[in-house]
């Protein structure tokens, strides 16, 4: 599925409708540019999850584990230098840890996810708006 968004509140409200579908165990990987809103449609997600903290991004940290309904385990890959990093630094236990686990930049690790991810990518389009293409989940936008 695609959607459209245009505005910083609009990518965070479709994350909050993204997030009413997952449930533990699901891994969502993320990709799109720089500033593309990875990050913002994350902290959607993590509010339709019961997340009460701000999401901000694990860009230096990697990871940030947020309280919710369930665990919810926010990855940033950029800085990650492969597959063999990321599963020395413990990255397969935080996948099948029965949490949710968002993974921006999941394209960088793309070997270390399981087969059943939800795959999203956000492209910048004209006038600033969002291309948000939805794969291996149903979600009504």
């Amino acid at each position: 599925m695609i959607a459209v968004t245009k505005s910083y509140e609009e990518t965070f409200d479709f994350g909050r409708i993204l997030g009413r579908v997952l449930k533990p165990g699901d891994v969502v990987a993320l990709d799109g540019g720089l500033g593309s809103g990875k990050t913002c449609l994350c902290a959607g997600i993590c509010r339709a999850l019961g997340v009460k903290d701000v999401v901000t991004s694990p860009t230096y940290t990697i990871v940030h584990e947020y309280e919710g309904v369930f665990p919810v385990y926010h990855i940033d890959a950029y800085r990650i230098s492969g597959a063999e990093d990321f599963e020395a630094s413990c990255g397969s236990e935080i996948l099948c840890g029965g949490n949710v686990c968002l993974v921006e930049w999941g394209g960088r690790i793309a070997s270390c996810l399981p087969p059943n991810t939800i795959y999203v990518e956000i492209k910048i389009s004209g006038g600033g708006a969002r291309e948000i293409t939805v794969n291996g989940i149903d979600v009504e936008y």
